[in-house]
């Protein structure tokens, strides 16, 4: 049997009266890709954000291959190989390509120079993101020091996609990557996510794309009211039964009697 790579169980998050997920769980197993649909003010990314550390949840407890932990921060979350990409992508548009996918992780050139007056070592990183890009197909991007704000809604989207491929060696979480994206570049990040989860690393992805969803997920997690209504196989329902499960126009029960 294979376990979970990583467990949330019995999340809640409150602000004030506001009750953002409530009792939330979730199982993310090796090598999938995950997703989590939910109709708007769901939770989906309340949830997500709680683990990955840019929120703190009231209640419950989350388990990273067997052991709890506890993030106080993304920071916390990246130590223990967790990327996440959120809608807002968080780059730069005024630095480079290259300084946006290392940026607060810089690299520092060796000897004194690096450790006493904290020369960055930007050919290394130049070098690593050129290579990087390549890896992952991205390279119609030709000018690894060109400003993020002269790319395309698409490349941006693919830059903060590869640079948590990067450094996310074990989850990579994205919130609604493709979303006003069009077909081209939508396909590109979607390439970029297969292409993810070939190297092993799992991936937990909201969107409200129904056809992306069932292109690309292993299984899905759907959200209602706060917290975790059930897990369905996208090979055993249709989109429209996937959408009346997370309005609530269809129970999971029904889903069960369907497939007997």
């Amino acid at each position: 049997m294979i376990n979970p790579i990583l467990t949330a169980h019995g999340l809640t998050k409150r602000y004030g009266k506001v009750t953002a997920i409530e009792d939330s769980d979730l199982d993310l197993f090796p090598g999938e890709v995950l997703a989590i649909i939910g109709d708007n003010g769901a939770g989906k990314t309340t949830l997500i954000k709680a683990l990955s550390g840019a929120i703190q949840a009231d209640q419950g407890k989350i388990m990273l291959e067997g052991n709890e932990i506890a993030f106080n921060s993304p920071i916390d979350a990246r130590k223990y190989g967790i990327e996440t990409v959120h809608q807002t992508l968080a780059l730069s548009p005024a630095l480079s390509i290259a300084e946006n996918m290392f940026m607060g992780r810089e690299i520092l050139k060796t000897g004194l120079i690096g450790k006493v007056f904290r020369k960055l070592d930007k050919n290394k990183m130049r070098k690593i993101a050129r290579e990087k890009l390549s890896e992952l197909g991205l390279m119609t991007i030709q000018n690894i020091n060109q400003k993020v704000e002269t790319l395309s809604g698409g490349q941006r989207q693919g830059i903060a996609v590869v640079r948590a491929a990067i450094f996310g060696t074990k989850i990579v979480i994205l919130d609604e990557p493709t979303a006003a994206l069009g077909v081209k570049e939508s396909r590109r990040v979607l390439e970029l996510i297969q292409e993810i989860k070939l190297r092993g690393i799992s991936i937990i992805i909201i969107s409200h794309n129904m056809p992306h969803v069932f292109e690309i997920a292993d299984r899905i997690h759907v959200h209602r009211l706060g917290k975790r209504l059930c897990e369905i196989n996208p090979k055993d329902i249709s989109m429209s039964e996937a959408v009346a499960l997370m309005t609530g126009a269809m129970k999971p029960e029904k889903i069960k009697e369907n497939n007997r």
